[in-house]
């Protein structure tokens, strides 16, 4: 790489060329918006099984191994590991894609977790599972939101099936998935004039002369300070955390219920939790709708007019999360009876994932409005608590439902879900006022303008 002018003054700085730039992220086609927001949520769901999809073998992964879960889930070791680095990676996975990019950054973490797998398919102890959990679950954790899956197959099969598709997967991330980060097309962009002779030529994320050193120290320094610091991530956070924690609480706790209610066994209380999937599922068609009164709260934005108001991302979230979430609960814990047809507390169970998918998909959504630029960090912050609760509520489970019973056990849950749903209750009254006195969310407005081909 070419060195830089001595001076900041000597170089010329590029940016869009004009307001209908083709290679502007914001002025790509609707089929190419559209074709990579397919592929990236599809990608979301799919990478996810590798975190609880084995959770199913979990017998065969104790005859397997020598291992019991008679008096502690220690099949769920390999998860907790999973989750656990989950906590830990997107700290420094996410906030570095704000410098290197997107598309890269995701091809290279998805080749590692491609190539952590297949020790995972030839374990032959326990210890070597559980370790290489570590690195699939960074990886998946960086690359993807939490959501659950379940397959009726031994962890083996479980795994080869999951290299084999990931694998055939490759190729067409690799060709369906281009850069969207405006900073680093630009920088691309001015690497490829200087190539052509206009040495003095640079993008603006250059003149910064950022280190590696100080890139590093931003990835890790920046997203543990907005999650101290910054009010909406950690409470964003919490919600969020909650609710993955819960989908990873009913991998046990499921299994508990309806084995002891019903005799049902290990494969079909398996089964139980695609009610989960179904809620999610409806929750993604209502979405749709929250998108349309997202883009016409534009018409009602005087701070910043003709842009969405950030915290109209919120209108489905507040009664999903009331009524889905917490409701689902409490359906769920006094539902839980013998007497009572399996189906009822299965219903319960689907209005938990609609609640759970439409307060996620609020939080991710409503941060990447709220803070534009430092939305990677945001998230990173949010994500380690989401994958925190996520490792060390599973091994509560077990006792929890035993010592409280199910009803009392799933209706605890359900006052933390009734607490933590008036969360974007305060955001939407006071949204405007905490982003004004919020030093990274001030910085939204320039991003808009800038992305638009705006002078910031």
């Amino acid at each position: 790489m070419k060195s830089k002018p001595t001076t900041d003054s000597e170089a010329s700085s590029i940016t869009w060329n004009g307001p209908d730039d083709p290679e502007n992220p914001f002025n790509f086609s609707q089929a190419k918006k559209w074709r990579i927001t397919l592929l990236a949520c599809f990608m979301t769901f799919v990478i996810q099984m590798n975190g609880t999809s084995m959770t199913s073998a979990a017998e065969q992964i104790n005859e397997s191994f020598h291992v019991s879960d008679e008096s502690f889930p220690h099949s769920y070791w390999p998860v907790f590991s999973w989750t656990l680095s989950g906590a830990a990676a997107p700290m420094l996975g996410l906030p570095l894609m704000e410098h290197f990019g997107v598309r890269w950054s995701y091809m290279i973490i998805y080749a590692v977790l491609i190539i952590f797998l297949i020790p995972q398919a030839v374990a032959q102890n326990f210890a070597t599972l559980i370790v290489t959990r570590i690195f699939t679950g960074g990886c998946s954790a960086t690359l993807a939101n939490i959501t659950g899956d379940v397959m009726s197959l031994t962890q083996r099969r479980i795994f080869h099936s999951q290299i084999a598709f990931y694998s055939a997967m490759f190729p067409i991330l690799f060709f369906g998935l281009p850069e969207v980060r405006p900073d680093v097309i630009l920088t691309r962009r001015a690497r490829n004039l200087r190539k052509t002779g206009k040495s003095s030529v640079y993008a603006e994320a250059e003149l910064q002369h950022t280190s590696l050193g100080e890139i590093l120290r931003q990835t890790v320094v920046r997203p543990t300070r907005m999650l101290c610091t910054e009010a909406v991530v950690f409470s964003f956070g919490m919600w969020s955390a909650f609710c993955v924690g819960t989908a990873y609480m009913f991998t046990q706790s499921i299994v508990q219920v309806y084995s002891a209610l019903y005799g049902w066994t290990y494969y079909s209380t398996g089964l139980v939790q695609c009610a989960l999937v179904v809620g999610e599922i409806i929750g993604l068609i209502a979405s749709l709708g929250q998108d349309e009164l997202y883009f016409r709260s534009a018409g009602q934005n005087t701070e910043e007019p003709g842009a969405p108001i950030p915290e109209s991302r919120l209108f489905l979230s507040i009664p999903a999360s009331f009524i889905g979430l917490a409701g689902g609960l409490f359906y769920f814990a006094w539902t839980s009876y013998s007497s009572v047809a399996w189906i009822v507390p299965t219903i319960a169970l689907g209005f938990v994932g609609f609640g759970m998918f439409c307060s996620v998909t609020a939080v991710t959504t409503y941060v990447l409005d709220a803070y534009a630029k430092y939305a990677a960090s945001a998230i990173a912050g949010a994500a380690f608590l989401e994958n925190i609760l996520a490792a060390f509520l599973p091994l509560a489970t077990q006792s929890m439902y035993r010592t409280l019973g199910f009803h009392w056990a799933s209706s605890l849950l359900g006052l933390l879900a009734l607490g933590l749903s008036f969360v974007p209750v305060v955001l939407f009254v006071f949204g405007r006022k905490i982003r004004e006195k919020s030093p990274f969310m001030g910085e939204s407005v320039y991003v808009h303008d800038e992305a638009a081909g705006g002078e910031p």
